[in-house]
């Protein structure tokens, strides 16, 4: 009886441990991703729940400073000049690729 019980609390607080895993995104940063993707889709209900499920996909696939991460090399690849010369070298292409995998995967799921 015992036994049966502490495997419960287990594989409860093993759940937990994911969902918080998969909850590491800052409200404020699944919300900006959601206000881009529907300005960019369309700003509609249907848009709004396909919007949230792709940035859960994605939080389900990297973690939050591995999403950081890739934004910011995203963002500075835009900038002109030398100053943005470190963010194109291959270095950062593996970062960046599973970023677009993992958006790639949310966009077959979710829309």
């Amino acid at each position: 009886m015992i036994r049966a019980a502490l495997v419960a609390a287990l594989a409860v607080w093993a759940g937990s441990a994911g969902a918080q895993a998969v909850n590491d995104y800052p409200t404020n940063a699944r919300a900006d991703y959601v206000f881009v993707c529907m300005a960019t889709n369309g700003q509609t209900r249907e848009m709004l729940e396909k919007c949230s499920c792709a940035i859960d996909q994605i939080a389900s696939v990297l973690s939050y400073d591995d999403y950081v991460k890739a934004e910011t090399v995203l963002a500075m690849r835009q900038v002109p000049g030398e100053r943005s010369a470190s963010f194109r070298n291959t270095g950062t292409n593996d970062m960046v690729a599973n970023y677009h995998r993992a958006e790639a995967e949310a966009e077959i799921l979710c829309f």
